[in-house]
């Protein structure tokens, strides 16, 4: 059984610009929450936590956003991050929000990133995302003619059992798995950008958006299932200062779904 809507007389679901949305909440002068989905799923993955927040923060302004090509958003001609960050603002806009903190899981870590680097935020929470794309951009690159031909379901397989959902509790379980819809086109257009890319090209690209993160003085935290290891941590803490890590632990790729309510206390802040 799937969780319902977060059961609360003010969520409303609707569409924000080009983006299919629930939002919920008041405005009462805290920055709003933008939730965005990992890849080959929608914006239900934040039920969860979304409903452990309203018994501990009930009122709190919030926006879960299908990212383009999911759930109820159109596809797209291309998913560049700084594209879908631009789709992400104009929902924002639309949705009357400013400055929100946006929370990113997977890819969508990588997208939140880029928000913060180009518009107003107020903190950056990626969940099980690190910023050090070298290993899985040199993972696709070997496996590029596998991504877009007949062994895009294979290449799938091994992607959704590296995941470990097998270690959240069952109803989590069966939300990952019910929901988790990997569409070959849709897959390889957020991948284009890492295979028509360089290693070296990659690795310069976030560190313009990094770099532009540390500028604005974005408050950043990463939420893992695993932890990303001391020289990580010495690492992101010299190119954004203040950054913060937490790990939820046996949680696999969805510490959000396996530790529900630690998760939506570090949103209620």
């Amino acid at each position: 059984m799937l969780y319902p809507t977060p059961i609360n007389p003010a969520r409303v679901q609707s569409r924000f610009g080009r983006l299919a949305g629930t939002s919920g909440g008041i405005d009462d002068g805290r920055p709003p929450l933008v939730l965005l989905h990992g890849l080959t799923f929608d914006r239900t993955m934040w039920w969860p936590a979304l409903e452990e927040l309203a018994t501990i923060d009930p009122d709190r302004r919030t926006l879960a956003l299908d990212l383009p090509g999911h759930g109820a958003s159109a596809r797209r001609p291309s998913y560049g991050l700084e594209e879908v960050a631009a789709l992400v603002k104009e929902a924002v806009d639309e949705a009357g929000l400013s400055a929100p903190v946006v929370v990113g899981h997977s890819v969508s870590g990588l997208i939140a990133t880029t928000y913060g680097a180009h518009y107003p935020a107020s903190g950056v929470v990626s969940v099980d995302q690190v910023l050090t794309v070298e290993p899985f951009a040199t993972q696709l690159h070997a496996i590029e003619d596998l991504v877009r031909g007949d062994g895009f379901s294979r290449v799938w397989s091994g992607f959704y059992e590296s995941m470990r959902s097998d270690q959240l509790p069952d109803e989590a379980r069966e939300l990952v798995a019910e929901t988790c819809r990997p569409d070959q086109e849709v897959v390889v257009g957020y991948w284009e950008d890492v295979f028509r890319r360089s290693v070296t090209e990659l690795r310069e690209l976030v560190g313009v958006q990094v770099a532009r993160l540390r500028r604005a003085e974005v408050p950043y935290l990463l939420v893992v299932g695993t932890d990303p290891g001391e020289m990580y941590r010495e690492w992101l803490v010299l190119v954004l200062p203040g950054a913060r890590i937490v790990v939820l632990a046996d949680t696999g790729h969805f510490p959000h779904l396996g530790q529900p309510r630690q998760f939506a206390s570090w949103l209620a802040v």
